[in-house]
C-alpha cells in the first residue's frame, strides 16, 4: 500500500494511449539522446543550422544543459545569463509569489522585482534539476525477464534491477538517477540528474500581465498574457547544489540561452525542449472512453463544486483570495483541460479510430501463428480488464477527487501524524520547530468556512454518487450518530480538530498526548479514507495487472508491425525535443494569425475595472503603450507583438519551456496549448495542434520599459 500510496501522489503532484506515429513534421516528443539517430536530418532540412552534439551532449555544454525541470517535472524553464537567471511561466511561480504575498505587500497583484541580489526572495522546498545523461538500459532489463513470469514478479524484478542500475550511476557522486519505462513497458532508459535547491524569486510582473484574461482566456487563442516569472539558482561556492545559504553563490550554467530580438516569419523553424508530463497516446479505445466518462466527468463535476465554494469567499476578502489564489488556478486549469478534451475527443470521433486500429492490428496478428501465440490475448486482456474493473474506476477517480483532493484537514493531518506521534512521544524541541513551520505555512493560506464546506459538499456527493461498498468507515458514524448529517459531523470535527484549527494545534505543541491525537476527528477521518484507498487498490490489483500485460503487449505488437516508422514515447516528465514551425491554424472554418500585438492587448483591456479583474490593464502599461516606448523590442513597423504560435507537440509540464529557433535562440516562451486540441494528450491531430507563446521581446519589454529592472537584461546575450 505505502509504494501504490508514493506512486498516486507522484501522479497527482505532475499530474496529471493512440499509436505514436511519426507523420507530421510537427508530432512528437523526442528523447534527445535519439535526435542523432532518429530526427537530424529533417530537422537541418526544415531549417535548424545546429547540430544533434549541440542540441544533447554528455561531453560539452549544449541545449540540454539550459533547460530545467521545476520541481522534478511540474514545469520547465530555461536559463538566460551565466549567473543562474532562468525564465518559466507565471503560473509556474504563482504557488511561490503567492506565499510571498501579503495584504501589505500583494506581489500577485502589483508584481515584484528584485532590484538587487539582496532582495531576491527564497523559496523553501523549490528545486531545479539538469539532466546530466540518458542511457538505454533495456537490454540489461529484458535480460532477467521470462516470458513465464507473473506480472507481479516481472515489475519487482524490473524494479530491483532499476534501482540497482541507479545506485551504480549515482555513486561518488551527488547526482540522482532512475530508470524508467517507456512504450509500456518495451523499452527503458536510465535518467541521471543534478539538482539544485536554493532557487530565489527574482522577478514577476503583476497578474494583470502575468495571468491576463485568466479562465476566460485560458486554453484559447488569440492570447495577449504575458505568463513569465524569473529565478535564480544559487549554490555552494564550489558550484555543488547546496541547501538555502546566505553563503551561496550564483549558479554557473554550462549553457544559456542567447535571446533574439530579430523575431520570426510564418514558417520559420521553431523547436521546443522541456519537460512534458504525461501523454496516453497509446490509449485503447475502451481506456478513451473509460477518460471522458470517468476521470474527465468526475473531474469536471467535482472542481465545479470546490471553485464555486472557493470563489464566493475570495470575491469578499483580499487576504482570503490571496490564500486561495493558487489553489483555485490549480484547480481551475485542468476542471477547463477536462471539459475541452471531451469535446475534441468527441469531435475527432477518436473512440471509433481507436477501434479500427485495434482491427487492423488483430487482423495483422493473425495473419501469422508466431504472433497469435506472442500477442493474441492483448487485446481481450485490455478490454475485460477495463471494462470488469469501471466500478472500481470510478471509485478511484471519486477517492481522489472527493478525499485527497477535497477539504485539506484530510490531507493535512495525515501527513502530520507520524512527526505529531513521535513529537507526542520525544517531546523533540527540534521536531517542535519543524512542526511549527509545518503549521505557519498550512494555516497562513487556511481558511476554514471554505474548508467545512467544501468537506460536506464533497462528502454529500460522494455518498450519492458512489457505490456503499466503496464508503469510507467513517460515513457508517455519520449515519448512525449523526442522522447523516455531514453538517452535523463538520461542525464536530472542525470544532474540535487540531488540523483544522491553530489555536488547538499550538496548544498540541504545548502539551502533546498521544491520546489526542489518535482520537481527533480529521485524523480519524484521514485513516478511514487511507484505508480505503488500500481496499480499492487491492481490489483493483487483478484487472491492473491484466491490464498492464494487455498494453504492454499491445505497444509492442504495434512498434513490431509498424518497424519501418520512427516511434515517440509517451511523455511521462522526462525531458523532450519537439520541433515545428510558426504558423497559423484554422479554426471553426476561420484562418486565425499567428501573432497578437500590444493594439489588441490594449483594446482587449479594461482599466478602469478592479485590478484583479481577468482583463485589467495598468495605466503604466497603457502610457507605454501610448508613447510607442517599446525599446528595442518592437517589430521592424514599429508593432510591440505578445503572443505567437507553433505547431510544436507540447503538453503539460512543457509550460515555461522555451521556444527556440534554428540558431539555438530563445524567441519565446510556450504556456499553453489551445481549447480545439485538449484531445491531443490522447490523439494528436496535426491539424489543429498549436503551441502558444509569449514573445521573448514582450518578456524583455515588461522587465526592462514596464519594470525598471534594466539590470537583469545586462546579464543577457541579446541577438540583435
Amino acid at each position: 500500500m505505502t509504494k501504490r500510496f508514493l506512486a498516486l501522489l507522484l501522479v497527482i503532484a505532475l499530474f496529471q494511449n493512440s499509436f505514436l506515429r511519426a507523420e507530421g513534421d510537427d508530432e512528437g516528443m523526442w528523447l534527445p539522446f535519439l535526435v542523432q539517430k532518429l530526427n537530424i536530418s529533417k530537422m537541418q532540412e526544415m531549417g535548424l543550422k545546429l547540430s544533434a552534439e549541440d542540441i544533447y551532449s554528455i561531453n560539452k555544454g549544449s541545449l540540454k544543459d539550459a533547460v530545467i525541470a521545476l520541481d522534478h517535472g511540474s514545469c520547465s524553464g530555461e536559463l538566460v545569463s551565466p549567473e543562474g537567471l532562468f525564465l518559466t511561466n507565471h503560473h509556474c511561480g504563482y504557488g511561490e509569489i503567492q506565499a510571498h504575498s501579503t495584504v501589505d505587500h500583494d506581489y500577485l497583484t502589483d508584481g515584484f522585482w528584485a532590484m538587487s541580489r539582496k532582495e531576491e526572495l527564497a523559496n523553501p522546498d523549490k528545486t531545479v534539476s539538469f539532466l546530466i545523461r540518458i542511457e538505454d538500459v533495456t537490454d540489461k532489463i529484458n535480460a532477467a525477464l521470462t516470458a513465464t513470469m507473473s506480472e507481479d514478479e516481472r515489475n519487482k524484478t524490473i524494479e530491483k534491477l532499476g534501482n540497482d542500475i541507479a545506485e551504480k550511476a549515482k555513486d561518488g557522486t551527488h547526482y540522482e538517477a532512475s530508470v524508467e519505462s517507456f512504450f509500456k513497458g518495451n523499452n527503458y532508459y536510465l535518467f541521471v540528474y543534478e539538482t539544485f535547491m536554493d532557487v530565489r524569486l527574482v522577478g514577476a510582473p503583476p497578474s494583470s500581465i502575468g495571468k491576463y484574461g485568466a479562465d476566460t482566456d485560458n486554453w484559447m487563442w488569440p492570447r495577449h498574457t504575458g505568463d513569465f516569472s524569473m529565478f535564480r539558482i544559487y549554490c555552494a561556492p564550489d558550484g555543488t547544489p547546496a541547501e538555502y545559504s546566505e553563503d551561496n553563490v550564483p549558479y554557473k550554467p554550462k549553457h544559456y540561452f542567447p535571446i533574439s530580438l530579430k523575431g520570426y516569419e510564418k514558417g520559420d523553424y521553431a523547436m521546443v525542449m522541456g519537460y512534458p508530463g504525461s501523454t496516453t497516446r497509446y490509449l485503447n479505445s475502451w481506456g478513451v472512453q473509460q477518460t471522458m466518462d470517468n476521470e474527465n466527468t468526475i473531474r469536471i463535476k467535482l472542481r465545479g463544486i470546490k471553485q464555486d465554494i472557493m470563489s464566493k469567499s475570495m470575491d469578499t476578502s483580499d487576504k482570503i483570495r490571496i490564500q486561495y489564489a493558487s489553489k483555485y488556478s490549480r484547480s481551475s486549469n485542468y476542471y477547463k483541460y477536462s471539459q475541452g478534451q471531451n469535446l475534441g475527443l468527441k469531435n475527432l470521433d477518436v473512440v471509433a479510430k481507436k477501434g479500427t486500429l485495434e482491427k487492423e492490428l488483430t487482423k495483422w496478428i493473425k495473419q501469422d501463428p508466431k504472433r497469435k501465440v506472442e500477442y493474441g490475448e492483448a487485446l481481450k486482456l485490455v478490454k475485460n480488464s477495463v471494462k470488469k474493473g469501471n466500478e472500481l474506476n470510478i471509485a478511484n477517480n471519486y477517492w481522489l477527487e472527493s478525499f485527497w483532493l477535497g477539504p485539506e484537514v484530510i490531507r493535512f493531518s495525515w501527513t502530520s501524524f507520524r512527526q505529531l506521534s513521535e513529537y507526542a512521544s520525544s517531546k523533540s524541541q527540534d521536531l517542535k520547530k519543524e512542526l511549527e513551520a509545518k503549521k505557519e505555512e498550512f494555516f497562513k493560506d487556511y481558511y476554514l468556512p471554505i474548508d467545512k464546506d467544501v468537506f460536506i459538499a464533497m462528502m454529500k456527493t460522494y455518498q450519492a454518487d458512489v457505490p456503499a461498498e466503496y464508503h469510507p468507515s467513517f460515513f457508517t458514524i455519520v449515519k448512525n450518530e449523526y442522522n447523516n448529517s455531514f453538517e452535523k459531523y463538520a461542525d464536530d470535527l472542525y470544532t474540535k480538530s487540531i488540523f483544522a484549527n491553530e489555536e488547538l494545534f499550538d496548544n498540541f505543541l504545548k502539551k502533546p498526548s498521544s491520546d489526542v491525537l489518535r482520537n481527533d476527528p480529521a485524523f480519524e477521518v484521514a485513516n478511514a479514507v487511507i484505508s480505503l484507498y488500500g481496499d480499492l487498490q487491492d481490489k483493483s490489483d487483478k484487472f491492473n495487472s491484466d491490464l498492464a500485460k494487455g498494453e504492454r503487449l499491445f505497444v509492442k505488437a504495434l512498434l513490431e508491425k509498424e518497424s519501418n516508422k520512427a516511434h515517440y514515447p509517451d511523455a511521462n516528465s522526462t525531458m523532450r525535443v519537439t520541433y515545428g514551425s510558426v504558423g497559423d491554424y484554422v479554426t471553426n472554418g476561420k484562418q486565425m494569425p499567428f501573432k497578437t500585438n500590444m493594439d489588441e492587448y490594449i483594446s482587449k483591456g479594461k482599466p478602469t475595472a478592479p485590478k484583479n479583474d481577468e482583463f485589467y490593464v495598468h495605466q503604466r502599461l497603457i502610457d507605454l503603450y501610448n508613447a510607442k516606448d517599446y525599446g528595442d523590442y518592437a517589430e521592424k513597423d514599429g508593432s510591440m507583438t505578445v503572443c505567437f504560435t507553433t505547431n510544436n507537440d507540447i503538453t503539460g509540464g512543457n509550460s515555461g519551456s522555451p521556444v527556440i529557433n534554428g540558431n539555438g535562440e530563445l524567441i519565446g516562451i510556450a504556456f499553453d496549448g489551445n481549447w480545439e486540441a485538449m484531445s491531443g494528450d490522447i490523439a494528436y491531430e496535426p491539424n489543429l495542434q498549436k503551441c502558444i507563446n509569449v514573445d521573448i521581446r514582450f518578456v524583455l519589454f515588461v522587465i526592462d520599459k514596464y519594470a525598471g529592472a534594466s539590470h537583469l537584461i545586462k546579464e543577457m546575450s541579446i541577438v540583435k
